[in-house]
């Protein structure tokens, strides 16, 4: 297996170059906290002891070499996108918790890395009409 050798970033990806010279990337959406994240906290990482992950303390994040291997684009028109870009106010940290699952995987969802179940789907969907229904309330 290869070793990663170094990482770096530009606008909207990350690169890694491994020990056999070659360089893959993936767009900062596939990784959440490091889109997130400002300039010096990305540059401040560590390569794992085997060369086979990259960890960066600070953000408590951590990428294993395989991430770089999938091939996933991101799907920008999703509906989860779609509903977040209309109503840029939602914070999506709340409405994770409000569902029970963490802002990184509803982050992947809206930026389109994933793709969420109809039954998860529906699930944020209902989130959201209880967060209207409160509002409406007020």
């Amino acid at each position: 297996m290869d070793i990663i050798k170094d990482i770096w970033f530009d606008a909207s990806r990350i690169y890694m170059k491994t020990d056999a010279g070659k360089t893959f990337s993936r767009p900062l959406e596939a990784f959440p906290l490091l889109k997130e994240a400002s300039d010096k906290d990305r540059l401040n990482f560590k390569i794992g002891k085997f060369g086979d992950d990259v960890r960066w303390e600070s953000l408590d994040e951590d990428i294993h070499i395989s991430s770089f291997f999938e091939i996933v684009e991101p799907d920008y028109e999703n509906e989860i996108a779609a509903i977040f870009k209309r109503f840029p106010q939602l914070n999506v940290s709340e409405v994770a918790r409000s569902i029970g699952i963490n802002k990184s995987l509803l982050s992947k969802y809206i930026y389109g890395i994933k793709k969420p179940s109809t039954q998860r789907k529906m699930q944020i969907k209902e989130a959201l009409h209880v967060l209207g229904e409160e509002l409406i309330a007020v």
